[in-house]
């Protein structure tokens, strides 16, 4: 900003992988949780229900609001989100975790 001030807006890059030990479970809890969202329209309440039946990425990601993970911060309120999940293949949970794979190492900041 050109007179000095600090913009109001702060863009919160969070990456997370998390290990499915429960299929069923976390399909479930989608149904259930797709079941009874009042703001779901009908007419799309059938296809997600068939899209988390197949796909469990798409099951937690009917299942994760990022509203959650901010909604308790004192002095902010959440302007915009979008969230996505995919299955990783590559993924190797014994590997050594790199910022730079991930895109992350010129946004890391050090506590």
């Amino acid at each position: 900003m050109s007179n000095g001030e600090a913009s109001r807006f702060v863009r919160l890059h969070v990456e997370l992988v998390l290990e499915i030990t429960d299929t069923g479970e976390l399909t479930g809890a989608a149904m259930d949780h797709i079941g009874g969202d009042p703001a779901l329209p009908e007419e799309e309440r059938g296809q997600a229900l068939e899209t988390v039946k197949e796909d469990p990425a798409e099951a937690l990601a009917h299942l994760v609001d990022p509203f959650d993970l901010v909604n308790a911060v004192p002095g902010t309120e959440l302007a915009q989100a979008s969230w996505s999940s995919e299955e990783l293949t590559d993924y190797d949970p014994e590997a050594e975790w790199d910022a730079a794979e991930w895109d992350l190492a010129d946004d890391a900041v050090e506590r």
